[in-house]
């Protein structure tokens, strides 16, 4: 089936111009096509409105359906599979047709969705995540002895443990073999997980050598959650491609992570929402206790990246009933980087990073069809994409219409 939008403002990281755009076979055809109808042809008139990419967020986890990510750990499989499905239906209706799951979620579920099985984004799935005994994947109280392997192969485990360069290939090995697009390690402690405090040292040099090398040679790369500039400093020498958060750097570091070419995904906004609604939502005590470390650092650390040159990613980190906030992060970055850049972010430069260049983030003939028509120019106030109960007006994804353009 042809789809025809006329009179359409064509919206992408290249700027804004008029033209139709026909889609078919959920592939973009034309960026000039006649306006014309045709036998089996749905024509789609937008009379000026703005016509873009569908959005990216490469910082996700679909399985986190509640705060206390222990909790979501020992639910059963089907329980938590049934979960994870309003979660991403509730990305897509925000206009992200792709995101980047960044832990927990298996690339058997990315299938499902391509499928038709689930509705959803495209998932690009890492797998578990890796974490050393005692990191930020690491679940279990303080006192608990029993073996920390229990959960991981579970459908709400976020990660697996690892330790050592031995166990770190053999678990990367066994992420690739099942699909994995690119490997996750935690090479920082973190707010969520119960005994690493923020500023430990998730691996070692060596150990996140060995996964760098695990993934190149799958032809892929390595993404960390990282906080403190001696950390990142540390994954960047390591080789590892993708920065997630990076609330705690610093000028000398940002610069380290530029010249090698790495790219930032900040997420802001769970910081946010953390602090906001983290008690009433059963987000743990002693983790409650770690927020304020990262969170009031969140706005200078886009301000020390973008003065060094750091490609900056879109990210939102969202846990539980939380993750209805997503499009806030747009809002809380344009406090600080202009609208154009946060656009890129979400579209061209999320698509690269997740390896679609090309086929996703543009309005351009060969790419696949995801598209979203909003009301306003996002180029110059990207805070239109924070509200799309009011300006986002239709989904496509991959050629099909998700949601209809309401009557005028």
């Amino acid at each position: 089936m042809q789809v025809l939008f006329t009179d359409a403002i064509i919206t992408d990281s290249d700027g804004r111009r008029e033209g139709n755009v026909l889609v078919e076979d959920g592939v973009i055809r034309d960026v000039a096509a006649r306006d014309a109808g045709a036998d089996g042809r749905r024509v789609i008139r937008l009379r000026g409105r703005t016509l873009m990419p569908g959005l990216i967020d490469c910082h996700v986890h679909v399985v986190a359906c509640m705060m206390n990510l222990a909790a979501v750990a020992a639910l059963p499989d089907a329980i938590a599979v049934l979960r994870s499905l309003p979660l991403m239906r509730g990305m897509l209706d925000r206009g992200f047709t792709t995101v980047r799951d960044v832990g927990g979620a298996p690339p058997a579920l990315g299938e499902a969705v391509a499928e038709g099985l689930a509705v959803g984004p495209r998932l690009i799935c890492c797998g578990k995540a890796l974490s050393r005994t005692g990191g930020h994947s690491d679940m279990r109280p303080r006192h608990d002895t029993h073996d920390a392997h229990r959960w991981e192969r579970g459908f709400g485990a976020m990660g697996r443990i690892a330790d050592g360069v031995d166990e770190v290939r053999r678990a990367c090995r066994q992420e690739l073999r099942q699909g994995a697009r690119f490997i996750k390690v935690m090479a920082n402690g973190g707010v969520a997980s119960p005994t690493d405090p923020i500023a430990w040292q998730g691996y070692s040099p060596e150990e996140l050598r060995a996964a760098v090398e695990e993934a190149a040679d799958a032809g892929t790369y390595v993404a960390a959650h990282l906080y403190t500039a001696d950390a990142i400093a540390r994954a960047v020498r390591a080789g590892v491609h993708s920065l997630e958060h990076c609330n705690l750097i610093d000028a000398p570091t940002a610069s380290l992570a530029a010249a090698a070419g790495a790219v930032a995904v900040p997420t802001l906004v769970t910081y946010e929402a953390l602090a906001q609604d983290g008690p009433r939502f059963g987000f743990p005590r002693d983790s409650i206790a770690k927020i304020e470390t990262v969170r009031t650092r969140g706005m200078h650390s886009l301000e020390v990246l973008r003065a060094a040159g750091v490609t900056m990613a879109f990210g939102t980190d969202l846990l539980g009933e939380t993750q209805v906030r997503q499009t806030e992060e747009f809002a809380i970055r344009a406090r600080v980087l202009p609208s154009a850049e946060i656009f890129a972010a979400a579209t061209t430069i999320a698509a690269r990073l997740i390896g679609m260049e090309g086929q996703l983030g543009i309005v351009a003939p060969g790419a696949i069809a995801d598209l979203l028509v909003v009301e306003g120019d996002p180029l110059a106030d990207v805070t239109l994409l924070a509200d799309p109960a009011r300006n986002l007006r239709l989904i496509m994804q991959q050629g099909r219409v998700y949601r209809d353009m309401p009557a005028d």
